[in-house]
């Protein structure tokens, strides 16, 4: 009989102890640069990630349950994100991933999602594979609500031939996977137009000199420059134009809109246009402005260091938790499946989305989510207000 009440009270400890697991915090990973050149990015991301998460937990959470952020800085080093993806799904149980920020950690990392079934959802990052990875994956578990490479790069083309009316662009682009997929994107859309590019240079990740890529830009005829990489080397470029004294218009990747750009190109960096899926000093009434106030008290940062990344994280952090409530569970399938197709639309810091996944697409964010931003008196305004000001 003793031996039996003993069991008895193992079962009871393990049910309870499955109940209370059960009744615990839903974890939810998030991973991106929190130091170095790409910290501004990868900060911004996860602040407005857990400025979500802190939101929903005050509305009585998902499920019943608390959503808890597991955040891990990846140093922008694609062995570090592969090594953090694992810790996330492997020792920390996370029931999803929100990140990451560099095209090379994403690449490097993803596949573990893949494996595990667990969906990622990539809130920055525009180089990594998404919808590329269905060939290898068809359970694909990777979404992606930013502004791909593909999108931009044609948004950016477009903005100078068809719009400006400029006919010999200039690329420069730094030498990661980032700046390298960009490149090869910009040349494409410039091929559907039927143009080449007079000059196709490249720098390297702290370089602060772009004068000998620029003479030779110049030299070539260039009417415009199309540019690719992070902020502080994109600033450098701003910089090193000053320094040779050739004004010409600098277009190109959303990351202009860094305040590592803007900081350190100060005036120099007047001008520069760039893809955005939200521009603070636009932000709208409602929920926008509600967004930035509440980001900028919680942070005590204004303006926001990097609004997209902030936004994109926000926007990430809740669609996932409509995924969670629709699902009725945090199954790795019953939520890929749930945000493939969600009931409701989405109205975000980034735009409406309704849906913005389906079975066969993962890409949220599409033309109508982007505009063309501008920096001007070192901050980012939307183009009409750009105009107003020249």
């Amino acid at each position: 009989m003793t031996k039996r009440l003993a069991l008895a009270a193992v079962a009871a400890s393990l049910l309870c102890g499955a109940a209370q697991a059960q009744q615990g915090p839903i974890k939810v990973g998030v991973y991106g640069p929190f130091t170095g050149g790409s910290a501004g990015m990868g900060v911004s991301m996860r602040n407005g990630a857990t400025l979500a998460a802190d939101e929903i937990n005050k509305s009585g959470g998902v499920l019943g349950r608390k959503i808890e952020v597991v955040a891990r800085d990846d140093e922008a080093r694609n062995e570090k994100g592969a090594q953090i993806m694992q810790e996330l799904l492997e020792k920390e149980d996370v029931v999803a991933v929100l990140g990451p920020i560099n095209t090379g950690v994403a690449d490097a990392s993803s596949r573990y999602a893949e494996e595990k079934h667990v969906p990622l959802i990539i809130n920055a990052s525009a180089g990594a594979k998404v919808n590329e990875l269905f060939a290898q994956y068809p359970d694909n578990y990777v979404f992606r609500i930013a502004a791909g490479d593909l999108l931009q790069t044609e948004m950016v083309v477009k903005e100078a031939l068809d719009i400006r009316k400029f006919k010999k662009p200039a690329l420069l682009c730094d030498d990661t996977n980032y700046g390298q997929n960009g490149r090869a994107k910009m040349e494409k859309a410039l091929e559907k137009r039927g143009v080449k590019a007079v000059y196709i240079g490249k720098f390297k990740i702290k370089d602060t000199d772009m004068t000998a890529q620029l003479q030779e830009a110049k030299a070539a005829g260039a009417d415009v420059l199309l540019a690719y990489g992070i902020g502080p080397e994109l600033a450098a470029v701003a910089n090193s134009l000053s320094r040779i004294g050739w004004k010409v218009d600098m277009i190109g990747s959303w990351t202009l809109s860094m305040a590592a750009f803007i900081g350190n190109a100060g005036k120099n960096g007047d001008g520069a246009t760039m893809p955005q899926t939200f521009i603070e000093s636009g932000a709208k009434a409602g929920k926008q402005q509600t967004f930035v106030a509440e980001y900028e008290k919680k942070y005590n940062e204004k303006p926001i260091s990097v609004a997209v990344a902030a936004a994109q994280g926000y926007d990430s952090m809740n669609l996932l938790a409509m995924a969670i409530t629709q699902a009725g569970s945090t199954d790795g399938a019953k939520v890929k499946a749930a945000l493939e197709d969600l009931k409701k639309p989405y109205d975000g810091i980034t735009g409406h989305y309704a849906p913005p996944f389906t079975a066969k697409d993962h890409e949220a964010v599409k033309e109508a989510n982007v505009m063309m931003g501008v920096v001007r008196d070192g901050k980012v305004v939307p183009p009409a207000a750009a105009s107003s000001k020249k």
